[in-house]
């Protein structure tokens, strides 16, 4: 079976850097160091564990002053492995305004990203927001999918006020009202989306343009009504990623395999349902 990962961080001290102040919060919620590896290593573990993976990029520099893990970045590392990385998410930061939009063209033609990655929390800001529409605009006019974070973080988890981060951000509503203004622009809801799963669960159900991937989560902490869902209602729209570098590759596809789906539903969810969506 394919394992079409849709959520792969880069891992490389690049990527660390990136993150700026949310690092150190990281390392302490996953129990682990966070410095970065560097790229041969995490390449080799992707391929060891079957993994055919999307990468993501990611900028908050604007509210946190930390460099870019750019577009070109994630591109060029996507092509030097085109036997792991079949694909390419961008991000730019919202509030660098028209700069953001040229990025945007910029990216498409140069670097032929699948879509843009948006992280509301540690980004702060909301998808629905007024400011954000003419991004979701020229997005849907280019023909890009939006992949936006659901639900809380570990990014600044356990610091004095989360690093100034509301989780509110992240609530499933707003990927309703985004789907609901945009109604031609493809949506991908990233991670289970807890506190907030049920909404999440009634937003996929009720737009016909928003889909959910989830990783960054233990599979077996998925919630009881969650597990069912996948099976049933959903399974036509959940779709797999790992969040690399999150949770080892070997506990999470055992995790999966402990959930005692069907044949048809694990492939549904590990690649068919991605490829239908984004024609990878």
């Amino acid at each position: 079976m394919r394992r079409l990962d849709l959520h792969f961080y880069p891992g490389t001290p690049t990527w660390v850097r990136s993150q700026g102040p949310f690092a150190k919060a990281l390392a302490e919620y996953w129990n682990k160091p966070w410095d970065g590896r560097p790229e041969a290593d995490v390449v080799a573990d992707a391929r060891a564990a079957g993994l055919h993976a999307v990468l993501v990029a990611f900028d908050i520099e604007s509210i946190h002053g930390s460099p870019p893990m750019t577009n070109q970045e994630v591109a060029a590392m996507r092509d030097r492995h085109p036997d792991v990385f079949v694909g390419a998410w961008g991000a730019v930061d919202p509030f660098k305004g028209e700069e953001a939009l040229r990025e945007v063209e910029r990216a498409v033609r140069e670097d032929s990203i699948l879509g843009l990655h948006f992280h509301p929390i540690m980004g702060r800001y909301r998808v629905d927001s007024d400011e954000l529409k003419p991004l979701f605009a020229l997005m849907r006019d280019l023909g890009l999918v939006a992949m936006v974070d659901v639900g809380t973080t570990g990014m600044g988890a356990g610091l004095p006020g989360g690093l100034g981060s509301l989780i509110e951000n992240a609530h499933p509503l707003a990927i309703d009202r985004l789907a609901a203004e945009f109604p031609d622009l493809t949506i991908i809801a990233s991670h289970p989306g807890w506190p907030w799963v049920d909404e999440m669960t009634a937003v996929a159900l009720h737009k016909g343009n928003v889909f959910w991937e989830l990783s960054g989560w233990a599979p077996k902490y998925f919630s009881p009504q969650l597990k069912v869902d996948i099976r049933a209602r959903l399974q036509d729209k959940i779709m797999f990623g790992s969040d690399h570098p999150s949770i080892p590759f070997d506990r999470l596809l055992r995790e999966w395999d402990e959930l005692g789906y069907s044949e048809t539903v694990m492939n549904k969810v590990f690649h068919e349902n991605a490829e239908r969506v984004l024609g990878i």
